[in-house]
């Protein structure tokens, strides 16, 4: 697994950065082998998605250029000029590229630490290649530090790989959720390949193939892919861990394994049919049994289609159409350098404390716990808890905090209305951990939470170093 700092071990690297024909085992080819693991490294480093430590620091942003589909999936329904709702295939506005362009660059001089502008929908990017393409044309032009990314089903990736290279488009995203189409067919009820339309197992069998054929190329071609896998219960749950297999021995880089989000208003197949999403407890579980094949992916936030801002955040409502259109770009690539670079100091600072913290707190047999940390971003504990729309949980024990993944929840600060059910609704997706740790809480969620066994920690520190010293009181109480 990536620790913390990203460093990559030889398990880690995938086969696309193997040395091939190497020895490693016996000493032979291990500088090449290093090298090729700080490449790796470099090439993550401030990608949110890509790392889970970036993820802490580094924005990113999607632009909605592209509003066809060629597949159907029971759990996708695309919403426009919809502002409510938080998830995959969702947007307020749909843009052209040349809008995108404009938009990207006033961000960029906004949100200086936006290092990562993806395409990934409402619909498929490459169901929509002149839109895509285009936009991602303008940007590399105008601000080349940006880096480019794109998600797709994978229907069309292999007509595209070659072009994908030439835009020096490092990060693709394909979303497999099956390497059997009788698990397929239960998913997708149709294809639409080549101006036709397939229905059932014929569609899907179609998508496999082409997945498959995508996910070789990307690999061939040298481009870092990380695979989305939604995971539905009695559907394709026990499957996937089959999925993580195929794709790791493709060259798939990184595996997110994400939950189903099926509730009736989103008017999906699922939705509507009662289909469940999977508990924390059976995700995490998922994950882990998945996590020894490949690294997994665990701070994924399942954005909208024009998110803005640090997973976890959506800063979107701040340059609607109408207000950036009105802004001129101020993208100022020194500029940018710098808040990086301050990034990066604090970071390593972040890494040191955490270092040393954890070599004078090693604890033989250390039995591990959860913990729910209320944080705005940059690795730091500074967010109040009734201002939380979501916490992030870490599994803690006697050397390191190692975060494993979050749990979104409504505001308790409601200035009164429904405070006290969504203090329970909060409360119960946090019930498996020990503590939560916040900047600051009031008495009355205070004394709920401490009711029921979850104790409370107010600080504005390093999430590493509030944690540790939680566990360090915990063990030995």
């Amino acid at each position: 697994m990536l620790q913390t700092n990203d460093t990559v071990t030889t398990t880690d690297v995938t086969p696309i950065e193997k040395i091939s024909g190497g020895c490693a085992s016996s000493g032979c080819g291990s500088t090449k082998t290093q090298i090729q693991d700080e490449k790796l490294r470099q090439r993550i480093a401030n990608h949110p998605c890509y790392s889970e430590e970036a993820h802490h620091h580094y924005a990113r942003m999607h632009v909605a250029v592209a509003p066809a589909c060629n597949i159907q999936c029971n759990y996708c329904n695309r919403k426009f000029d919809c502002a409510n709702e938080s998830r995959p295939g969702v947007v307020s506005e749909l843009l052209t590229p040349e809008e995108a362009a404009h938009k990207a660059l006033v961000i960029a001089g906004k949100i200086p630490q936006l290092t990562v502008l993806g395409i990934a929908g409402p619909g498929d990017p490459l169901a929509n290649p002149e839109q895509t393409f285009r936009t991602f044309e303008l940007i590399a032009d105008k601000a080349p530090d940006i880096k480019l990314c794109l998600s797709t089903n994978g229907l069309m990736l292999p007509e595209y790989v070659d072009r994908i290279k030439q835009l020096n488009i490092d990060h693709v995203t394909i979303t497999i959720n099956m390497v059997d189409p009788k698990v397929g067919e239960k998913i997708y009820p149709w294809v639409r390949y080549n101006r036709k339309r397939y229905k059932g197992i014929e569609g899907v069998k179609i998508l496999h193939e082409r997945q498959m054929e995508g996910l070789q190329a990307l690999k061939e071609a040298d481009i870092l892919c990380k695979v989305n896998s939604v995971m539905i219960p009695g559907i394709n749950d026990q499957h996937l861990k089959e999925v993580n297999e195929v794709i790791r021995s493709k060259g798939a880089f990184l595996h997110n394994i994400m939950p189903l989000i099926s509730a009736p208003e989103h008017g999906t197949h699922f939705g509507l049919t009662g289909q469940r999403g999977p508990t924390p407890k059976e995700l995490k579980a998922l994950q882990d049994g998945c996590s020894g094949n490949m690294k997994m992916m665990r701070h994924c936030r399942q954005c909208r289609a024009d998110a803005v801002g640090l997973l976890g955040e959506d800063r979107s409502l701040e340059f609607t159409k109408d207000k950036f259109a009105q802004m001129t770009p101020e993208y100022d690539a020194e500029k940018r350098k710098e808040v990086h670079a301050g990034i990066e100091k604090f970071k390593a600072a972040l890494q040191k404390a955490k270092e040393e913290k954890a070599a004078r707190k090693q604890v033989n047999n250390a039995p591990k716990i959860l913990v729910a940390v209320a944080t705005k971003g940059g690795g730091v504990i500074n967010q109040h808890f009734g201002h939380a729309k979501e916490f992030q949980i870490y599994e803690v024990d006697g050397r390191e905090a190692k975060f494993i993944g979050h749990r979104k929840i409504d505001h308790y600060c409601q200035g009164g209305y429904g405070e006290e059910a969504t203090l329970d609704q909060i409360i119960e997706a946090i019930s498996d951990c020990k503590a939560v740790l916040v900047s600051k809480i009031g008495s009355c969620p205070q004394e709920k939470l401490n009711a029921r066994g979850i104790e409370t920690v107010e600080a504005y520190e390093s999430i590493d170093t509030v944690a540790l010293d939680f566990y360090e009181k915990y063990v030995t109480k």
